[in-house]
């Protein structure tokens, strides 16, 4: 009742004009505190897997998957082996990262490389597996292919030309980040960008996507 003996002291215009006001505030914490909207499968990103697979196949070539694919799904996407060779199937087991170069090359491996087994991994990170006919280099994608994926470059590997191909990065500066961290003995974090000479807070900001640091 007290709310209705309130309401005759404004005229019929005026009451109209509050009640719209209310309705209005009504719906602003209605959206705020209990609107959840669910994404339809189509506004769901999906980031795919890019695996570049060059040799002895018979479709050398960049490939995207929906999932981490095994080494034998990678290599029949591109269109299979060259010539038939008896290979270990159980050993494809592994899946493959995105940003991943698959070279399958014929036996033997190009001079100075190892297989695996015989030493150390291959310079790099990369590792070769051998199949009695043909030799697989498991190693990553060149820099600038993989900054056209939006695959972010290991901080602790690149060089002063993989650094000058992102954009904000000039030579300079590149140098003042591998002196950093070959006194550091590596970076830990990307943040940690913010304490080499020359790199201010915003720019640090427009870089950090473009690079990670392997744990």
């Amino acid at each position: 009742m007290s709310l209705i003996r309130f309401m005759k002291h404004f005229s019929l215009g005026q009451q109209r004009i509050l009640f719209t006001f209310a309705l209005l505030l009504l719906g602003i914490l209605y959206f705020k505190f209990y609107y959840h909207p669910s994404h339809s499968p189509s506004e769901v990103i999906v980031r795919e897997i890019v695996v570049e697979v060059l040799g002895e196949v018979r479709n050398p070539g960049v490939y995207l998957f929906q999932n981490s694919p095994t080494l034998i799904e990678a290599i029949e996407r591109a269109g299979g082996l060259k010539e038939t060779a008896p290979f270990d199937m159980d050993s494809f087991s592994e899946t493959l990262e995105t940003g991943t170069l698959l070279t399958i090359h014929p036996s033997p491996l190009p001079h100075g490389e190892r297989e695996q087994g015989e030493g150390p991994l291959l310079k790099e990170g990369m590792k070769g597996i051998k199949h009695e006919e043909k030799k697989i280099r498991i190693s990553r994608m060149a820099s600038n292919k993989l900054l056209v994926f939006s695959i972010p470059l290991d901080l602790n590997r690149v060089t002063v030309e993989d650094l000058c191909l992102i954009p904000g990065i000039g030579e300079s500066l590149a140098h003042e980040i591998l002196a950093y961290r070959g006194k550091r003995r590596g970076f830990r974090s990307v943040e940690e960008l913010k304490n080499v000479k020359g790199m201010g807070e915003k720019k640090w900001r427009a870089i950090k996507s473009f690079l990670f640091v392997e744990r």
